[in-house]
């Protein structure tokens, strides 16, 4: 394997979920580069139907948080990425469904570019759930049609967080189940 490849595995192996942040901000720098990683990830029929909203406001990310009932540490997160699917994007007959599948791409490719940065990062669902979807709607001011998927507090971790080893090779069927 070669030293890139080393660095990829190891920042995919070594990624995991933070909840408990410092309180510093997050620079508008950091946030463009998870923002442009997020923007990287694949989309289907390249039709890139998604949009992101970063909020660094600390009364919305209070708010945020204290209407949604997993994302408390919004309290102590430097900033959010919420990312959304913009259903004013044409979709291709076939691909109407598949920004969900374009959209946890993307939140996958912001939390593996912020634990490269050296961020802690976590995902929560918004998608199905339209108690949330509608609190994060309010709060950041989606139009109709756009329609909020995840947010992601990031901030700068304030404790020592391990990754959990999720290998399991009984889940492996090699040709055949």
């Amino acid at each position: 394997m070669t030293d890139k490849t080393t660095i990829i595995l190891d920042n995919i192996m070594t990624r995991k979920s933070v909840r408990l942040y410092t309180g510093e901000p997050v620079t508008k720098a950091c946030l463009l580069a998870l923002l442009k990683a997020g923007m990287a990830a694949p989309s289907a029929r390249n039709r890139q139907p998604l949009g992101f909203v970063a909020v660094t406001d600390r009364a919305i990310l209070d708010a945020l948080g204290a209407g949604l009932p997993h994302t408390k540490m919004l309290s102590k997160a430097g900033a959010c990425i919420v990312v959304c699917g913009d259903g004013s994007v044409p979709l291709q007959e076939g691909a109407k469904d598949l920004w969900h599948q374009d959209a946890a791409a993307a939140t996958e490719n912001i939390l593996l570019a912020a634990e490269a940065m050296g961020l802690g990062a976590v995902w929560s669902a918004l998608f199905p759930y339209a108690e949330r979807e509608n609190h994060v709607r309010t709060m950041v001011k989606l139009p109709d049609t756009v329609s909020p998927f995840s947010i992601i507090p990031i901030g700068h971790p304030a404790g020592k967080d391990l990754p959990k080893n999720k290998f399991k090779p009984e889940k492996i069927h090699w040709d055949c189940w």
